[in-house]
């Protein structure tokens, strides 16, 4: 069985050290026994991280990807796919939210490029707070 250290894992998984580290205190990856002075990690761990980054790519929070690692794979589909829909919810509210920032800022650009005289609207917007709300 091929080892590596947590450098080695936190390289294969584009985190650093302190990331498995703090992983491992959220009870997300296991710590390994301390047979020696080196920690040694397995392909499992790798996998393990390997999940919580794409988890985490798909916007689940760390307390989420826990719930998602103590499901069975086989027989808690309807749980995942709940969390999933449930996430699927929450990033078309984080694009409405952005494509409204997007139409006030394209508004507040134009606004911008039409006057030459007087404060600049965007400045003015985001000193009033009421630039990106539409």
């Amino acid at each position: 069985m091929t080892t590596m250290t947590i450098g080695a894992l936190a390289q294969m998984g584009g985190v650093g050290v302190e990331t498995v580290r703090y992983y491992q205190r959220r009870g997300l990856l296991r710590t390994p026994d301390g047979g020696g002075a080196v920690r040694r990690y397995g392909a499992g761990d790798a996998s393990r991280l390997r999940f919580i980054r794409q988890a985490q790519t798909a916007g689940f929070t760390l307390s989420q990807i826990g719930e998602l690692l103590m499901l069975d794979a086989g027989s808690d589909r309807a749980t995942v796919r709940e969390m999933a829909r449930g996430r699927i919810a929450e990033l078309e509210r984080q694009i409405a939210e952005l494509e409204g920032a997007k139409v006030a800022l394209m508004r507040l650009a134009d606004d911008c490029a039409r006057g030459r005289d007087g404060p600049c609207p965007i400045i003015t917007a985001f000193e009033t707070d009421a630039a990106i709300r539409g």
